[in-house]
């Protein structure tokens, strides 16, 4: 089994890298590799709303300028489960890891749900307020696909301001421990159900409901 972590940090060995390799490590004591895809030192522009992903389903967002993200959505779909890590700003998801979310999640959604009953796990990293809301904000990506969501002990938040004061979050680490180890036990749990053949249950046709009349 495999995962694919998107780590929507500018830096490359940030904090919030640092969450992601250490979730990675427990996934690693169970068998289960992690591929990293570093989005947050992209440019990486934002969603145009134009529905052409919908209207092509061809699995591929139409922007040209940063092929990036549609070489991410491939190995997003081929995965296992998905790691979605960002820093905080403003408190809230870093803007170039949003519009990666924005595009991402679109395209799967417009194409019959590629991450549909994947594991799905968000991780947040902080200098000190705003990390829980950013963490809500990441969730909403996974609950919207239809996502297995694993769970910690506590919100997936560490703190940390400069490159690895995040190990002086100790319940931050243990919380990302936690998460890798619950990850890998529904990623498990998953690949007991494929192969006992528990159909999943069927996709249905979204509904759209505006609140104007």
């Amino acid at each position: 089994m495999n995962i694919v972590a998107i780590n929507g940090s500018p830096k490359n060995n940030g904090n919030t890298a640092q969450l992601i390799d250490a979730i990675a490590q427990e996934l690693a004591n169970e068998g289960i590799t992690t591929e990293v895809m570093h989005i947050g030192n992209k440019t990486i522009r934002g969603c145009f709303g134009c529905g052409a992903c919908a209207k092509n389903q061809d699995e591929r967002c139409v922007a040209k300028d940063d092929v990036y993200v549609n070489e991410c959505i491939q190995k997003m779909k081929e995965a296992d489960g998905i790691l979605i890590g960002t820093p905080v700003h403003f408190a809230g998801i870093a803007g170039t890891m949003k519009s990666f979310l924005d595009r991402a999640f679109y395209v799967s959604s417009a194409n019959g749900g590629l991450f549909r009953k994947k594991v799905g796990a968000s991780i947040v990293a902080v200098r000190r307020s705003g990390g829980v809301n950013t963490f809500d904000q990441m969730n909403h990506y996974l609950n919207y696909a239809e996502m297995i969501m694993p769970t910690a002990n506590y919100w997936n938040v560490a703190h940390g301001r400069m490159p690895g004061e995040i190990h002086e979050d100790f319940e931050g680490m243990q919380i990302a421990r936690v998460l890798g180890k619950n990850m890998a036990w529904t990623l498990k749990m998953m690949q007991l159900a494929k192969d006992n053949n528990m159909p999943f249950p069927e996709r249905e046709a979204k509904i759209m409901t505006s609140f104007v009349r």
